[in-house]
């Protein structure tokens, strides 16, 4: 069975499932002469994790994971869930709809609890287009139905070591549908 399911049942990527962070990789500071690192990895309690630490060092200061350009959109979704534990840092949620490495990335900032596991809710109009960390006023609005690729963040010059653990990712067009295992 595939770790992505179809686009018609909202659910993005099941982490429960020990072969979801296969579609996913590594894009750290690197790119640009930094020495951050990060990986997503899946751990036998049945759940992915994004770690790493985050170096401002030689002008980086970002870590990143992304799955490869896949079909995930789904028409009139209004919402993005993510279910996670957090470490009492900052992260973000990134969404393109091109198959490109490089382009209009839309994502928002969340805030997740420490060591609680707690789903979150992203209303889709608050994903902000930006190219690069800057924003671009002029890109059209996040059309659901086109998301291709999806990513998780941690930014902002927040030094040092991170965790956060990832149950699922799912879109939905019911703000109230979402429920936890």
């Amino acid at each position: 069975m595939s770790s992505q399911q179809t686009p018609s049942d909202g659910v993005l990527f099941d982490f429960t499932r020990g072969d979801a962070t296969v579609e996913w990789s590594a894009i750290d500071d690197a790119v640009m002469g930094g020495i951050s690192r990060s990986r997503l990895s899946y751990t036998t309690d049945g759940y992915a994790v994004f770690e790493g630490e985050v170096s401002l060092a030689n002008g980086g200061g970002f870590a990143s994971v992304r799955c490869r350009p896949l079909p995930l959109g789904l028409a009139g979704a209004t919402v993005c869930r993510i279910e996670v534990m957090g470490d009492g840092r900052r992260y973000k949620l990134n969404l393109r709809t091109e198959d490109t490495f490089d382009g209009v990335n839309y994502q928002v900032r969340f805030d997740p609890p420490a060591h609680e596991w707690l789903p979150i809710s992203l209303p889709l109009t608050s994903f902000a287009p930006s190219w690069r960390g800057r924003p671009v006023p002029d890109a059209p609005r996040l059309d659901p139905a086109r998301i291709r690729q999806v990513g998780l963040m941690i930014a902002d010059r927040q030094a040092g070591p991170f965790r956060l653990a990832i149950r699922r990712i799912s879109l939905t067009r019911d703000p109230g549908a979402f429920e936890t295992e």
